[in-house]
């Protein structure tokens, strides 16, 4: 049961499930903003705009408290890789508007779409968090600034949190919360920002695993 949990938290910190059943839409409204909160969120945009290329640790808390450890590498748009250290048997890439997520344990590979999922947001081309993405709520306390977003069209999906150390201005860690209300959260450390990185870093493949029988 918990490696199957910890499997859902995996796949959470990029899919969210949509509804299997069909729901009549209500409104959702984003939050009204002040000018300090447009300032913020300006200021937001540009730094993730900013960031091309990222390399850093990351810990992943699942919903039942369990955590795992790896490496994120990202490279907008569109390029992502989760690596998680052993024995965690999980690896997450993203590339050519496809999101693979394989459990080498189980040797079973899952694909999404890129634009199903909430990390699209800061995966685009180019990052606004304004029209299709609705802000919901701002949280500032000292040294600290959390966005939280939804994208309008699949409010029903979830909610995704940026949050960011404010000087300097660095994102730390997104919280996803999908529609059950079940919280995954990914935090960074050991950042580095810029340079240049294989292509090869983002094709999925899966390695054969090789034979474990007596040579002849």
């Amino acid at each position: 049961m918990r490696v199957m949990i910890a499997r859902r938290a995996a796949l959470a910190c990029l899919t969210l499930a949509p509804l299997l059943l069909a729901r009549r839409a209500s409104a959702i409204s984003a939050m009204t903003l002040t000018a300090q909160d447009r300032a913020d969120i300006a200021r937001i945009e540009a730094y993730l705009n900013a960031i091309h290329t990222l390399k850093a640790r990351f810990e992943q808390i699942a919903p039942d408290g369990s955590d795992s450890h790896g490496t994120a590498w990202i490279d907008r748009p569109g390029k992502l890789r989760f690596e998680y250290d052993p024995p965690v048997p999980y690896l997450l890439v993203a590339n050519h508007g496809d999101v693979y997520f394989h459990d080498s344990q189980l040797g079973q590979t899952s694909e999404v779409a890129l634009g199903d999922t909430p990390l699209s947001i800061i995966l685009a081309p180019e990052i606004k968090l304004s029209g299709n993405i609705l802000i919901t709520d701002i949280t500032r306390v000292p040294g600290l600034i959390q966005v939280t977003v939804l994208r309008a069209e699949r409010w029903w999906q979830g909610s995704l949190s940026l949050a960011f150390d404010t000087d300097p201005l660095s994102l730390r860690q997104w919280i996803v919360l999908d529609e059950q209300r079940r919280e995954t959260r990914v935090s960074l450390s050991d950042i580095e920002i810029g340079g240049q990185f294989p292509e090869a870093l983002f094709e999925f493949k899966v390695t054969p695993t090789p034979p474990t029988g007596p040579k002849r």
